[in-house]
């Protein structure tokens, strides 16, 4: 698994040069199939695994499964080769972006969900909102968590926001310092 990359969507010829995270559709529950490929091919990548509880016909059972059904990332210096490197795994539908292209990630917020997996962090996975000012935490942690700060029934809530596959994190800021970024 994984951690950095840039900020801008477009490739700059000094940004070319450097890996970048992309997100890749996979086939519906070929996530692990497909980063478990990945690993063996040495692509650098991030499968976000969370554990939930699952009913079987034998009892209740935890389970680990992805954060972002359908999407893994890579992190690679995008190029002809190194796209049907990845395109040739097993289990990978597409890159996400326009016209099939990759559209990069910022190591920010990849960085920012490692963190929320790492400590643990309380979260809900949410539709896309992006309404309101983006912040920063300040302090505890999760400081220096990026996002869009919102509030739903006088709760306050960090949104980090993933924005080529369409998905986002709601934190409850409840407890935490924000300041405006």
């Amino acid at each position: 698994m994984s951690q950095e990359t840039g900020n801008t969507p477009s490739l700059s010829a000094a940004a070319a040069d450097e890996p970048r995270w992309y997100a890749v559709r996979t086939r519906s529950r070929h996530e692990k199939v497909v980063a478990k490929q990945f690993e063996g091919l040495e692509i650098e990548y991030f499968l976000p695994l969370v554990n939930q509880m699952h009913k079987w016909s034998t009892g209740l059972r935890q389970v680990e499964v992805p954060l972002f059904p359908g999407y893994a990332f890579v992190r690679l210096i995008y190029s002809p080769d190194q796209r049907v490197r990845v395109l040739r795994t097993h289990g990978v539908v597409d890159f996400v972006g326009t016209l099939g292209r990759g559209t990069p990630i910022p190591d920010k917020q990849i960085e920012d969900v490692k963190m929320l997996l790492t400590n643990k962090v309380s979260f809900k996975n949410s539709a896309a909102l992006r309404v309101g000012q983006k912040v920063r935490v300040r302090g505890g942690s999760i400081d220096g968590v990026e996002g869009i700060l919102t509030a739903r029934r006088g709760q306050r809530r960090l949104v980090i926001f993933i924005e080529p596959i369409q998905r986002s994190l709601s934190i409850d800021l409840e407890g935490y310092d924000v300041e405006a970024v």
